[in-house]
């Protein structure tokens, strides 16, 4: 049977089954996408789901952004680390026992392996999955640094953390429409078989911390 007549004949089953059903007025759907979901408390529901996949999280003060990420790093066994060139110079204080790469774009794949860790920003999180996204803007660095290294500390603000994804993707459209890549992260990489055997750290950091500053 030709692709046609096959179409044709799927379509007249359709019709066929649809003989009893009643005509009527089209049902009006009131929903908006992008709205935010209800949520008793946004960042606790991030956190939440943040724990539920693995990773760990601490939330702290902007003073204490620096003090905290050394502290994930140095509980992940981290003694290197690479980050992007514009991170905040306030996110760098009490790191002297670890050995710092800047990322200028020119380090390769087998480099960026031979680094423990990276250390980047974020540009908005669904609380509901607990999903971080970056658009590799400010702070958050080339998408390779963030998939590369086995371990990943990501800095999320509390302001950029909306209920869902679609608040998320609305966020977005921006960078999207200006053709920027977007990572979307919710925990350490993991992937399973057919018979579920979970494998960590296939396409991207096995290990996530995420520092939430208030």
């Amino acid at each position: 049977m030709s692709g046609s007549r096959a179409r044709d004949e799927i379509l007249a089953r359709v019709r066929r089954s649809l003989g009893d059903v009643p005509a009527g007025d089209e049902i009006v759907v009131d929903w908006t996408y992008a709205q935010p979901t209800p949520l008793h408390s946004v960042l606790d529901t991030f956190e939440e789901n943040i724990l539920d996949y693995g990773a760990s999280m601490s939330r702290v003060s902007p003073d204490d952004v620096g003090r905290a990420v050394a502290a994930a790093l140095r509980g992940m066994g981290a003694g290197s680390v690479v980050i992007p060139a514009d991170l905040p110079a306030g996110w760098l204080q009490g790191w002297d026992d670890l050995r710092v790469v800047v990322d200028s774009g020119d380090l390769s794949a087998r480099d960026l392996d031979a680094i423990d860790a990276v250390v980047t920003g974020s540009l908005v999180s669904g609380a509901e999955t607990g999903t971080i996204c970056l658009d590799h803007g400010a702070g958050q660095g080339r998408r390779a640094i963030s998939l590369v290294p086995d371990r990943h500390v990501c800095v999320v603000t509390a302001r950029s953390v909306v209920s869902d994804i679609p608040e998320a993707v609305a966020v977005l459209e921006a960078s999207v429409r200006q053709g920027r890549p977007v990572t979307w992260i919710s925990g350490g990489s993991a992937t399973s078989d057919i018979e579920l055997s979970r494998v960590e750290g296939v396409h991207g950091p096995r290990q996530l911390h995420v520092v939430l500053v208030l």
